[in-house]
């Protein structure tokens, strides 16, 4: 059931990303050819984000394609880190762009060229329309890293390309077009702000750190309060893939027998699956006797759910 759901998902995602590259590509091609007409760099600087959000769709479908592939003996985990490496690449070619973005504009800024305001509006608008029910259709598709990654692409379009109406209005009525310089440095702040926080949560996945939103003391008191539980350590919790949470610890016990202590590693992933949104653990059960944490292992014992 739950792997018929899994797959369900990712073909859900999957078609939702096929969909989004078709009208993103086609939306690109408009922008080049209204701001080359118009002579504006904001458009220009939209085609360039719009370009980097199609690069991040097309990695994420190649994501989606390959963390639906099994574990192997090779890849035991299967290619669930597709996503996150996905989403990495995403996120610092976003930055790449948006430096380009401000050289350009510094540029405009001190050689203002004449801007079509008309033409600027009508393919902001489009683009906040089309940008929108992208962004609409990623948010239901999924939560995870990757495709959250590419939701954030599609909101930081749908609000700049909102910014370059609201600029070809002033423009229109001022004559000023040092607006759309002044917009493009914009357009680049917002897409540096939107991509550091990927760039941080992917190197924080890839680099096995606790996983946002989980705390490792509340984790390990949550473990100690189940009945039997005597003491918690050699504590880790990380990530597998953007939603896939593990942990692995040594818990200390008394000397019962195996069907007790059955009982207590139970409890334990009951509660972590309910409170954390811990599926995967492995929990290495120790005498409470014992002095050291390798010398009187009564019990190794792992469970899982995908």
């Amino acid at each position: 059931m739950h792997a018929h759901a899994g797959h369900a998902h990712s073909e859900r995602t999957g078609r939702v990303l096929r969909i989004s590259l078709v009208a993103t590509a086609l939306y690109i091609v408009l922008l080049v050819i209204a701001g080359l007409r118009a002579h504006s760099l904001a458009l220009l600087s939209e085609a360039g984000h719009n370009l980097s959000d199609f690069l991040a769709l097309l990695l994420s479908l190649v994501a989606v394609y390959l963390e639906g592939r099994p574990p192997s003996a090779t890849k035991t985990y299967g290619y669930r880190r597709a996503g996150v490496l996905a989403a990495l690449v995403n996120a610092l070619s976003l930055i790449a762009v948006a430096f380009f973005i401000f050289y350009e504009a510094f540029r405009r800024w001190h050689h203002p060229e004449h801007v079509n305001a008309e033409t600027m509006i009508g393919m902001a608008a489009a683009g906040v329309v089309m940008n929108g029910v992208i962004a609409t259709l990623l948010w239901r598709a999924g939560r995870d890293v990757n495709v959250r990654s590419a939701f954030l692409h599609e909101i930081g379009d749908t609000v700049s390309t909102a910014a370059v109406i609201a600029g070809g209005w002033a423009i229109m009525l001022t004559g000023q077009y040092w607006i759309d310089s002044a917009l493009s440095f914009g357009i680049g702040a917002l897409i540096l702000w939107s991509s550091s926080g990927i760039v941080r949560e992917t190197l924080n996945i890839l680099l096995e750190g606790t996983p946002r939103g989980i705390s490792l003391v509340a984790v390990e008191h949550a473990m100690r309060s189940i009945a039997g539980v005597s003491d918690v350590h050699d504590l880790h919790v990380w990530c597998i893939g953007s939603e896939n949470n593990a942990l692995s610890a040594h818990v200390k016990i008394a000397d019962i027998t195996t069907s007790e202590s059955d009982a207590i590693l139970r409890a334990i992933n009951d509660r972590l699956g309910r409170d954390f949104e811990i599926h995967h653990t492995t929990v290495q059960f120790e005498h409470e006797a014992c002095e050291t944490a390798h010398g009187c292992v009564a019990v190794v014992s792992e469970a899982h759910q995908p």
